[in-house]
């Protein structure tokens, strides 16, 4: 069978993988500790879960308007005007299979072959696979660590080509937590201004955010450049509803209708009765949100000050989201550590210390590559007190070793 040229580009999802993995060694016995699951910890509030029953026994199992019914489009528009204060209609939204699938729609719809798409780096591993597989080309635009990992003005500009169709602000990020500010975003946006290019905002972590920072999105800068943005959100990190695959976006209504022509060609809608959830989630009580964070930021301050503490690495300390992505720079000086990237035969060092991890001291984490730094690992926190103080205690005592 000869596959098409795209998809042999495209492996798959790392992250997944790597909960795949973990998880599987639990079903063995094995006591591993998992940082790498990007989903919270926490199970759907039972008021969101009550709306999904209440559907179901309602009958509201048949298929919807390829683009979400009407009722869950009016509950995101109120959503960005009462948190965003960004004024959209319902024919601004649309509602997606999840939040992955809202930007693999916009790739479809924006992308002809050779077409560039900006994506600053560390990144989301889904992002340049998503581009490749619409047959774009990814150009990854490194940060600095020194400037928590965003990206300046005068960096975007030095990578803007006529064949740039598009750029990617994700903020808070995944998976380093970091988050613009205003000012950041204004400067950011007089550069944009000046071209004809698409500003893709995933704004998929807006709730999680600590130290009383205040989320800002591109869009708020100015009208100008709020025709130009695409905002993606979705309910998945916010209220704990990965599983029910529901994301949206707000756009001009020239490209939600180019959106929505993809989505009836290929998924035809969302799960019906996910997004009466999802409804209900938008409207309901919106206590669960602050619950949520405290207990994300406590876990915060306990994972970012025990990785501090371990000889050869150093973290910063993430602004918003549920990972840290400490650098592992120092573990590399060890004396022990050609030997254990001899024994795990990996090019890459981030693969090879994750696969010591794993095997040396039950503990699954991520491969900074996979995100675009070698340099780095990404923990998820969205796990308990206990297993992160075990874990992390784990990964001191297995780097110890190589001292």
């Amino acid at each position: 069978m000869n596959f098409s040229e795209r998809i042999l580009k495209v492996k798959p999802s790392p992250t997944l993988a790597i909960t795949a993995l973990a998880n599987s060694l639990k079903a063995k016995g094995v006591d591993v500790i998992g940082f790498g699951s990007g989903e919270p910890d926490f199970d759907t509030p039972d008021f969101i879960k009550d709306a999904a029953v209440r559907a179901l026994n309602a009958g509201k199992t048949k298929y919807t308007p390829a683009g979400g019914i009407v009722e869950l489009k009016e509950a995101i528009a109120k959503k960005f005007k009462k948190d965003n204060n960004l004024s959209y209609e319902t024919s601004n939204v649309t509602v997606n299979c999840g939040g992955k699938h809202s930007f693999y729609n916009l790739m479809q719809i924006f992308l002809n072959d050779g077409d560039e798409v900006i994506i600053p780096a560390p990144y989301w591993v889904s992002y340049p696979s998503i581009v490749l597989l619409a047959g774009g080309n990814p150009v990854i635009l490194n940060s600095r660590e020194e400037n928590n990992f965003k990206v300046t003005p005068d960096e975007i500009k030095a990578v803007i080509s006529n064949k740039t169709k598009a750029i990617v602000i994700n903020s808070p990020s995944n998976p380093t937590g970091s988050m613009y500010n205003k000012k950041e975003l204004k400067a950011i946006a007089d550069v944009l201004a000046e071209y004809d290019i698409a500003i893709i905002s995933d704004d998929i972590y807006e709730s999680l955010i600590y130290d009383n920072n205040t989320f800002t999105n591109i869009a708020n800068i100015s009208d100008e450049i709020k025709n130009k943005t695409i905002v993606l959100n979705g309910v998945s990190k916010t209220y704990s509803m990965t599983g029910w695959r529901i994301g949206y976006m707000a756009a001009s209504q020239d490209i939600i209708k180019k959106v929505e022509i993809i989505q009836s060609q290929s998924t035809s809608n969302p799960t019906s009765i996910a997004q009466w959830a999802a409804l209900e989630a938008l409207s309901g009580d919106q206590s669960i949100i602050q619950k949520m964070l405290e207990v994300f930021d406590r876990r915060r301050k306990i994972i970012i000050d025990g990785l501090n503490a371990i000889e050869g690495i150093t973290c910063n300390k993430p602004d918003g989201a549920f990972y840290a992505f400490p650098n592992i720079t120092g573990v590399l000086k060890h004396k022990g550590w050609d030997s254990v990237k001899a024994k795990y035969q990996d090019v890459n060092n981030s693969s090879a210390l994750c696969s010591y991890l794993i095997q040396e001291a039950g503990v699954a984490a991520v491969p900074g590559v996979e995100f675009g730094s070698d340099s780095h690992l990404r923990l998820s926190f969205a796990t308990s007190d206990e297993n992160i103080i075990k874990g992390v205690d784990r990964i001191k005592s297995a780097v110890e070793k190589m001292i």
